[in-house]
């Protein structure tokens, strides 16, 4: 099978990208140039099979263990499914990958010069996601950040051709920011799955106990250490917001959008009174659309 027979019934490859119809925010809009698309959909595959991966996630039946080279009775060890994926990368950049997602990714990684490190760091993450369920201060969770967040903005960056040290380091906040946001949302999802990316010296701060987070609705305590992790990251989303006005045309449009898609998410939680327990506040159309020509604006 190759990467152009994304069509056929039970393809692993058009199972990760049909999930890209239910992010926060447009993967590859219409409107940005087909060349940028098609990119931005290859890096998309990349980052979604290995969340997947980390998660769990895999499309039942074992097809992508197997187009990795990882047995049956394996497909369920995550840690050995991440070393396969991180071999078959390594095939992106030295020879013939076998997965086909991997196969798609080749001639981005070829037509745009992109190195392997981004790649990697976020297969990193998803290794310390099976090592690592609670993280002590905020620091730590902004080193995961840095590999699980800040590639994605620095492959986006890369793909349109648009990367300088100012706008990495504008881009990095964006994505920490909307990392952070999106483990406020998920707090019961990540819960569930043994995770807990709130601080633990912030929980103790705010007298948080682990079980708080369990419970169907928010005391006042886990409502105020939401608001507290919330505000970091709308002061991170401020902070990266000039990468907006650093470009132009419809790579504008795109990061406002993802600036504009952070905004609007922090507004959600913020209208929920921070009560995120019973599930993950989502912002409204004409919210996100109010928020995009703020960013336009260079405002708030």
């Amino acid at each position: 099978m190759t990467a152009g027979d994304s069509s056929r019934p039970g393809d692993p490859e058009r199972g990760t990208l049909d999930k890209a119809a239910g992010e926060n925010f447009p993967v590859a809009p219409f409107f940005l140039p087909g060349h940028w698309r098609d990119d931005l959909m290859a890096v998309y595959g990349f980052a979604r099979l290995v969340d997947d991966i980390g998660d769990g996630d895999l499309a039942p039946g074992g097809a992508d263990a197997r187009l990795l080279g990882v047995s049956s009775a394996d497909a369920e060890d995550r840690l050995l499914l991440l070393d396969a994926f991180e071999a078959d990368l390594d095939r992106v950049f030295t020879g013939e990958p076998r997965h086909p997602l991997l196969r798609r990714l080749q001639p981005t990684v070829r037509r745009r010069s992109l190195t392997p490190e981004p790649f990697l760091g976020l297969i990193a993450a998803n290794r310390q996601d099976q090592l690592v369920s609670r993280y002590e201060t905020y620091d730590d969770l902004l080193a995961y950040c840095e590999l699980s967040a800040n590639p994605v903005g620095r492959l986006v960056l890369s793909v349109t051709g648009t990367s300088t040290p100012e706008r990495v380091r504008l881009s990095d906040a964006i994505c920490t920011a909307l990392q952070i946001v999106e483990h406020l949302q998920d707090v019961a999802e990540d819960l569930g799955r043994d995770r807990i990316y709130l601080p633990a010296e912030d929980m103790k701060r705010f007298h948080v106990q682990e079980a708080d987070l369990a419970t169907p609705t928010a005391g006042a305590s886990v409502r105020a250490l939401v608001a507290y992790e919330a505000e970091r990251a709308r002061c991170l989303l401020n902070e990266g917001a000039p990468l907006v006005g650093s470009v132009h045309g419809r790579l504008k449009l795109l990061l406002a959008g993802f600036v504009a898609g952070g905004r609007a998410a922090v507004h959600a939680i913020a209208a929920a009174e921070y009560d995120v327990l019973p599930g993950p506040p989502k912002p409204g159309k004409l919210r996100l659309l109010r928020e995009v020509g703020v960013t336009l604006r260079g405002e708030g």
